[in-house]
């Protein structure tokens, strides 16, 4: 059994330039006001769209994004209904084969990083899955009948693409103090990420999440 931490990729991300013109000249469309594109005109376009609440003119935008974390983590992703997901299959992977390891890979849950009694709980208890897929899949299981044994901690991978507005919704809901704390461990750094590349959309999101987000940027 292999234990990993979490963690992202950003699959396919237009840089802040063309991102922020292309938002820019969707919006000015509305207005017949291309004629007040200049060269840097966009960024103080964009933060004028948000600040008036015009939102869907972001939808132009998407991002891509490859998340490496828990079944329970995107149990909660895919409830966003404005996106499109391709996740790791648990029909069609068999983790007997040598292409996983001949083992299955779980997500550390790092809440208990500082309980050792909790974590060994948690440990026997994923090897203890282990053992029984296995013994299912030498027995003749197939793996879309073996899997029903396997826990919300085993790692997938879940490709996610949105459009900004829906991202911004995502990210302002799972950074909250009421989201799932696994949730937001990956949250938190993806939003730094995304106000570091493109800051015109995400710098009141980032600013936000600062009260109350220390821990995990």
């Amino acid at each position: 059994m292999k234990i990993i931490e979490p963690s992202y990729e950003i699959l396919f991300m237009q840089n802040n330039d063309q991102l922020l013109s292309l938002v820019e000249k969707a919006g000015r469309a509305c207005y017949k006001s291309e004629d007040k594109i200049t060269a840097g005109s966009a960024e103080s376009f964009v933060k004028m769209i948000l600040k008036s609440g015009h939102h869907s003119v972001i939808e132009h935008a998407n991002i891509s994004v490859r998340f490496v974390c828990d079944r329970g983590v995107t149990h909660e992703l895919v409830r966003h209904r404005l996106a499109a997901y391709s996740q790791e299959s648990t029909r069609y992977s068999n983790y007997s084969k040598d292409k996983f390891g001949n083992e299955i890979t779980v997500i550390r849950p790092f809440f208990w990083n500082k309980d050792p009694k909790k974590f060994a709980v948690w440990k026997r208890a994923m090897e203890q899955t282990e053992k029984a897929y296995m013994e299912l899949l030498s027995m003749g299981a197939r793996p879309e009948e073996a899997r029903s044994v396997l826990p919300n901690s085993l790692k997938t991978e879940i490709v996610m693409t949105c459009n900004l507005r829906e991202w911004r919704h995502i990210i302002n809901l799972r950074c909250s103090k009421a989201a799932h704390p696994q949730i937001r461990e990956i949250m938190f750094p993806l939003l730094s990420d995304f106000y570091s590349r493109l800051p015109a959309v995400f710098e009141d999101l980032y600013n936000k999440s600062l009260c109350y987000s220390s821990a995990f940027l």
